[in-house]
């Protein structure tokens, strides 16, 4: 499975970038304006640093609108992902640019319905937020399989995004079930790489190797 970040952060995109883990970025635009920047500007550095699809947001409703500001974002770099909201709006303008071979990221998706709707449209990936599904009551993770058992069933090329992750049990759940992609917050991540065990054998190790004789 591969792992993106989901964070408009530079540096703590570098950081985890240098882990050798990451295969791409996810941004949105609560997360771009909290980094208080060009917009356009930030999009390119984060190509600079990734060598891998870096998703951005178009803010417009109407197709016409989204199409526009989509061809121009995907100027800025080869790996430019349009992200495009789950809508009539969205889907149209999909269609359009998967035409022009502009990759698509279908973005607030929240029922298997849309996701169909998303592939059949030709985004390239499919992103459905688990965590604010569990937030009100619903199973996010049972979605992500109903998405996967469907693109199996028609053998479709769209890749699946498991977004919204809230800790590594969605992350390793995501990967139980075949998702092609989770992206990650960076606290997340983190959390991943935790486990007592390990530092109590680290410990142990290092109180044992204090022992062994250097001479």
């Amino acid at each position: 499975m591969k792992i993106f970040i989901d964070t408009a952060n530079l540096d703590r995109i570098r950081e985890v970038n240098s882990w050798g883990i990451l295969d791409g970025v996810t941004t949105n635009p609560t997360l771009v304006a909290k980094e208080n920047t060009n917009f356009e500007a930030l999009v390119k550095e984060i190509c600079h640093i990734v060598d891998g699809p870096i998703s951005a947001e178009v803010m417009s409703v109407k197709a016409p609108d989204m199409v526009a500001e989509a061809r121009k974002l995907a100027k800025l770099h080869h790996n430019v992902v349009i992200k495009v909201p789950m809508t009539e709006e969205g889907v149209k303008a999909t269609k359009v640019l998967a035409s022009e071979d502009i990759k698509v990221n279908m973005t607030l998706v929240f029922s298997a319905a849309q996701a169909l709707l998303a592939a059949k449209a030709g985004a390239r990936y499919i992103s459905p937020f688990v965590g604010r599904l569990d937030d009100v009551g619903q199973d996010g993770m049972k979605l992500i399989a109903e998405i996967m058992n469907i693109l199996d069933n028609y053998d479709m090329d769209a890749e699946v995004i498991v977004a919204s992750v809230r800790d590594p049990i969605h992350v390793v759940e995501a990967a139980r079930l075949g998702a092609h992609i989770a992206t990650v917050p960076y606290d997340v991540l983190k959390k991943m790489f935790a486990h007592p065990l390990t530092d109590i054998g680290i410990k142990r190790f290092q109180d044992d190797w204090a022992k062994v004789p250097k001479k």
